[in-house]
């Protein structure tokens, strides 16, 4: 297993969570962060009537997402300072886990070689919060099943999860950052 980087941090869970809410507060406040890919895929995929649609072609899908992923993973080794990522790497075994698709080695090799801090923030259903949209077709027993194919997927990769309260965006802002300062003073 490569050494993980501790300047990386993960924020994952089901759909309709409040990730991108939360990673875009981050982003506000000044802080480096990456897209997710799923979202970026779909909207790129759907403004070419593309193959790579979760709902037409999962494989392609899962692996678009993957290249995503560790360009996005590349590109935040220039940073000296923490980076954010809307999911990781992992995400993609656990979108492909949820699917009843088997996980390629490549996939699990390249989960095991670009690492993250070891720490991952996870987004618990939230059903009060959750809205489906143009991107997110999903129901909320699937939002409950991903959560669940998500992190058992990062745990299996020898993450620790820290779960986010359920709670507004600039507690779950202070949440993250108190945790991510906290791992950098050593505590």
């Amino acid at each position: 297993m490569t050494k993980t980087d501790r300047r990386l941090f993960v924020v994952t869970g089901g759909p309709g969570a409040g990730k991108t809410t939360l990673l875009a507060a981050l982003a506000a406040a000044g802080h480096a962060v990456a897209p997710e890919a799923g979202r970026a895929i779909i909207r790129d995929q759907l403004a070419i009537d593309g193959p790579a649609l979760p709902w037409r072609d999962r494989v392609l899908f899962a692996e678009l997402m993957l290249g995503f992923d560790l360009r996005s993973h590349g590109e935040a080794q220039a940073s000296a300072s923490p980076v954010f990522f809307d999911r990781g790497v992992p995400d993609s075994i656990g979108y492909l886990r949820l699917c009843g698709l088997t996980v390629p080695e490549h996939l699990d090799r390249a989960a095991r070689a670009f690492r993250y801090a070891r720490i991952v923030f996870a987004a618990p259903p939230w059903r009060e919060i959750y809205a489906q949209d143009a991107e997110r077709k999903q129901d909320f027993a699937e939002a409950e099943r991903t959560y669940e194919a998500v992190t058992t997927a990062y745990r299996d990769h020898g993450y620790e999860l820290v779960e986010l309260p359920r709670a507004d965006v600039e507690t779950r802002v202070a949440f993250v950052l108190g945790r991510v300062r906290g791992l950098a003073s050593g505590r």
